[in-house]
């Protein structure tokens, strides 16, 4: 299955469409925060997760670590809010256009983890499952797209060698 995700050419089709839905969603989640002012939107996720934290069956706290995190987060919202929100616009459009999509990928699960550890559940199962292929496959993700000619660009001028020595 790896092999397949990485190097065939009909995976990379399937990717690219993958690969610009997901792009679009995180576009319009990003751009609706940038344009539209939701400064407050992270302020009410962080304080709901403080104090409606997740727990496990027994009603113990499932993620204490996080909870604490998120409590030291809270005074910081603003800023949190304009990272989140242009980390979402970011990551999509990374996405659609097949640029860095690695790294935009990473991005982008890193926030639907934070969602989740969150309590919040909504789309972030479905969009970690579709990224969950996108960053197996690595470059083939992103090969119909700029990474075609961005990465390769990155290691030749980027990560030359420099055993020269």
């Amino acid at each position: 299955m790896v092999h397949f995700l990485r190097n065939n050419k009909i995976a990379s089709i399937i990717l690219a469409i993958i690969r610009i839905y997901l792009g679009v969603e995180w576009t319009l989640a990003g751009w609706e925060k940038v344009s539209g002012g939701v400064a407050g939107a992270v302020k009410g996720l962080v304080a709901n997760a403080i104090k409606n934290p997740v727990k496990g069956p027994t009603g113990d706290v499932v993620y204490p670590w996080f909870n604490s995190l998120l409590s030291g987060i809270l005074p910081h919202y603003r800023g949190m809010s304009f990272l989140v929100s242009w980390g979402e616009l970011l990551v999509g459009l990374g996405l659609i256009f097949g640029c860095l999509t690695t790294a935009a990928v990473f991005f982008g699960l890193m926030m639907n983890f934070s969602y989740l550890l969150a309590g919040a559940i909504s789309v972030n199962p479905l969009y970690i499952f579709l990224e969950y292929f996108i960053i197996i496959a690595g470059f083939n993700a992103g090969k119909i797209g700029l990474d075609y000619w961005v990465i390769p660009w990155i290691r030749k001028n980027i990560f030359k060698s420099k055993a020269t020595i």
